[in-house]
């Protein structure tokens, strides 16, 4: 099986094989058509006449069903492989996606809707699990910032897609994103055919079940990070951020709402790349506990902004914070898992942030309801504080441990990183 050592084993970088590649190119794909349903998704459910309470409650249903997925998803990408998983995925997103363009009545709709949830995880956890086992080890940082880069693209050239399509109706989005995770999944079906970096791991190569990765702290740190991401971005900034900009910062309309998201979004673009690239020289733990740290002390000064101007530069601060972090914690997750076959605890590291969302998004509200926005952000901001402390416990996932070096190959249980 492989272990934590692997990441300091190669000297110099490698070129990336022609497999990443398929899979970066299919991950920009599918953001790109995320990007284009999302803004009208709720306005299409509203055209069926329901509360906006209902309507939001279809971007509720499709986090709550990816979260459901995860843990048979993980089973399923351990028993199947990777490959199998994500194109099936992939084709299911697309059918449903397609169908939601001819639902007839919101439950239709929501039906939906909440089963292209399945298939997202389907596609997101053996994507992961795909980058992690065809990575080198040496430039697993810079892959995992490119993977994320290319999604951070998709998702800000989505919307601007859709604007221009705006004359063909609520329903021409959904068919042009599920033609293009067709294409997504032609991407990665030719890309990775007879690959053998694609194949699934042989018995002999061990595997990291979810019982012995929770074993790890480092594991055990990266799933308070991620919960601490959902939290963040997705609960904070797309629940509370455009409420606060229009209520609290003069009132401002929508759109600038938007532009107060797209600052967040600038200043992550700009340094999630080379973060991870970074991480593959200097280590992971640097830039994750200095990514959460400027991470948690700018999400709690947005809380505190009364300026529009001093917001978005100081958005652009939060969202180049959350890039220090985001690429090396997806490395020591990789790390961790090596080449070996890990859906379940890939699973549960993708579940965290889903939870993170989910419950920060409730509970961002509830805090900006009964005690007031300042507090929301401060609240927020100490979560990602906790993350940082998490990962001062941790070790360093990319450095060979001692005992590492004098037991190949390791096992977890035999590594000094247990407790």
């Amino acid at each position: 099986m492989s272990s934590i050592a692997e990441g300091a084993q190669t000297e110099a970088p490698t070129t990336l094989p022609r497999e990443v590649w398929s899979l970066i190119g299919a991950n920009a794909i599918v953001a790109l058509g995320y990007g284009l349903v999302a803004p009208v998704l709720p306005e299409l459910a509203l055209h069926f006449g329901v509360s906006i309470s209902a309507a939001t409650f279809i971007i509720t249903a499709f986090a709550v069903m990816r979260l459901c997925a995860a843990p048979p998803t993980g089973l399923l990408v351990q028993r199947l492989g990777e490959r199998k998983v994500y194109i099936s995925g992939l084709v299911i997103v697309a059918a449903t996606t397609i169908a939601c363009a001819f639902a007839q009545n919101y439950w239709q709709l929501l039906a939906f809707r909440g089963l292209g949830g399945i298939g997202s995880t389907m596609f997101f956890v053996s994507a992961l699990g795909l980058m992690i086992r065809m990575s080198p080890p040496d430039a697993r940082g810079r892959v995992a910032g490119l993977f994320a880069g290319a999604f951070l693209a998709g998702s800000v050239a989505g919307p601007v897609l859709g604007s221009l399509t705006a004359g063909l109706g609520l329903r021409a989005p959904f068919l042009m994103y599920g033609a293009l995770l067709v294409v997504a999944a032609m991407v990665v079906l030719i890309g990775l055919r007879k690959s053998p970096l694609a194949a699934p791991a042989e018995p002999e190569e061990g595997a990291v079940t979810l019982r012995v990765a929770l074993r790890l702290r480092a594991y055990r740190s990266a799933l308070l990070s991620n919960f601490a991401t959902g939290w963040s971005l997705f609960g904070l900034r797309f629940a509370l951020v455009p409420i606060f900009v229009e209520q609290v910062l003069d009132k401002q309309p929508r759109n600038v709402a938007g532009l107060a998201l797209a600052a967040f979004a600038v200043g992550n673009v700009a340094v999630v790349t080379y973060s991870g690239r970074l991480s593959d020289r200097i280590g992971r733990k640097p830039l994750l506990i200095g990514g959460l740290l400027l991470s948690a002390a700018s999400t709690a000064a947005l809380g505190m902004t009364d300026s529009l101007p001093v917001f978005f530069v100081e958005a652009v601060i939060a969202g180049a914070a959350s890039g220090v972090y985001a690429s090396p914690q997806q490395a020591a997750v990789a790390d961790i898992i090596g080449k070996a076959r890990g859906g379940p605890a890939i699973a549960a590291f993708q579940m965290m942030s889903d939870f993170g969302s989910i419950v920060g998004s409730f509970g961002v509200g509830l805090l900006a309801q009964e005690l007031s926005f300042g507090w929301a952000f401060a609240i927020s901001g100490a979560i990602l504080l906790l993350a940082a402390f998490g990962w001062m416990l941790a070790p360093e996932t990319r450095a060979p441990a001692p005992a590492v070096q004098q037991a190949p190959p390791v096992r977890p249980e035999a590594s000094g990183e247990l407790l």
